[in-house]
């Protein structure tokens, strides 16, 4: 049988057809995350005050599972597949023990869901910068994907306000009515969205195409002062100004990520439980109660106290049944609470100290390796720069918000991105050290 050739046209075809597949499926999880499958959710029904009301739906778990399984599929098959779920030496244990602590709680089923969600979205998180075929290609897919969720949500003011503008009728937070929120469930993520899409924004500029780098830039900004999501407002140029100073000043690094989130974490929830720091905080004009998050803070303490080691299991401690009903509203309304509110809070109050300490070493001191290995020229790139913004960000973030593991949260998602983002850096440029001192081409 005679063998086909290629021609010289059906090169560019095959290649054309190839980053048409990765476009579809960089897409369709892009699109997923930021925009999902059940967008502008009405917040003034009971279910909303239901803990036992889950947030999936079976499409939703078919979608995102066969997601997941065709981006496995193509990490298998990519040349680099031995870095898909790195590092294993770290993961392995760390996801172990989350499960080992589940299985000990009150809530075993609830714990054993939330780690392999967890695990499968760091698979789709560590293969997920394999599918671009360039920085460009990469820089093209972010604008498209920005852009389409910026135009819905600004769509949802137009045409769908009331289920885009929080409301007054709204059961668990009528305070907010008036606050844009977009597609998104609430004014927060909205905020946190909007700030990330700020950081695409720049670096489409950079990388791609200036005025369509501008436009989300302006889109993400003007939706963002619109959120009255506070935080995020001070932190998109807070972030900017602290990545500018982190990129320069590579001695500052250690003390601006590691100094900066023990600070920033001791002064806010420490505010929570010494006095001094309040009171300090107060002089100062800042609300030391955190829009009322201190009573959280002290309750998370209190429950921690009593299981530091173990924790109470991944997911087994806010809003599940047995503590909204266990009539502790009549002490603090804190039982409520749908999270902590602090991510380093939460990862110990679920999987105790050894879960802390096991996050810490894989979302804060691996990527400072990592950084330090990325060679100097390449540590001032629009994609080392993007990076840096998304991880800095994220992490004072996590001191307000609680987000980490959480399997559909986007800013989590985009956060894990970041830190292979890193890994990837730091292994292109010791590839390239190696291949020099060994002669090969």
């Amino acid at each position: 049988m005679q063998t086909a050739q290629l021609t010289a046209v059906d090169l560019p075809a095959a290649k054309a057809v190839h980053t048409a597949a990765r476009t579809v499926l960089f897409m369709a999880l892009f699109l997923f995350f930021w925009i999902s499958l059940n967008p502008f959710v009405d917040l003034t029904g009971e279910a909303v005050l239901d803990p036992s009301a889950g947030n999936s739906s079976r499409l939703n778990q078919v979608v995102s599972l066969g997601l997941s399984g065709l981006i496995l599929l193509f990490g298998l098959f990519h040349a680099l597949r031995n870095e898909v779920f790195q590092p294993r030496l770290l993961l392995i244990p760390l996801f172990a023990w989350f499960l080992f602590v589940s299985i000990l709680s009150n809530e075993p089923m609830l714990g054993i869901k939330g780690v392999v969600l967890a695990i499968i979205m760091t698979v789709n998180a560590s293969i997920y910068l394999l599918i671009p075929v360039s920085e460009r290609h990469f820089a093209k897919m972010l604008a498209f994907g920005t852009l389409a969720a910026l135009l819905l949500s600004y769509y949802g003011i137009l045409f769908k306000p009331l289920v885009s503008i929080h409301q007054a009728a709204e059961l668990r937070e009528p305070m907010n009515a008036g606050l844009w929120r977009g597609h998104f469930p609430h004014k927060n993520s909205a905020a946190a969205a909007m700030v990330i899409a700020t950081f695409f924004g720049l670096f489409v500029m950079a990388a791609w195409s200036r005025l369509l780098g501008a436009i989300i830039v302006v889109l993400a900004v003007f939706f963002l002062l619109h959120t009255g999501g506070k935080t995020s407002s001070a932190m998109l140029p807070a972030t900017l100004i602290v990545a500018w100073v982190f990129e320069r000043f590579r001695f500052l690094r250690v003390p601006i990520a590691v100094g900066g989130v023990a600070l920033f974490n001791l002064l806010a929830v420490g505010s929570a439980v010494i006095r001094p720091f309040g009171e300090f905080l107060t002089s100062l004009g800042i609300d030391a109660t955190f829009t009322n998050r201190a009573d959280i803070w002290r309750f998370a303490f209190g429950a921690i106290a009593e299981s530091p080691i173990i924790g109470y299991g991944f997911k087994g401690f806010w809003q599940t049944e047995e503590l909204v009903y266990s009539g502790g509203s009549i002490e603090t309304w804190a039982v409520a609470a749908a999270n902590g509110h602090n991510s380093f809070l939460d990862i110990t109050l679920m999987t105790g100290v050894p879960g802390l300490l096991l996050t810490l070493i894989w979302v804060l001191f691996l990527p400072l390796r990592d950084i330090s290995r990325v060679k100097p020229e390449e540590q001032h790139s629009p994609l080392m720069r993007l990076y840096f913004r998304v991880w800095l960000y994220t992490l004072f973030n996590a001191g307000l918000e609680s987000l980490f593991f959480e399997g559909g949260n986007m800013l989590w998602f985009t956060f894990m991105l970041a830190l292979y983002g890193f890994r990837f850096q730091a292994s292109a440029s010791a590839r390239i050290i190696h291949s020099r001192a060994t002669g090969e081409t």
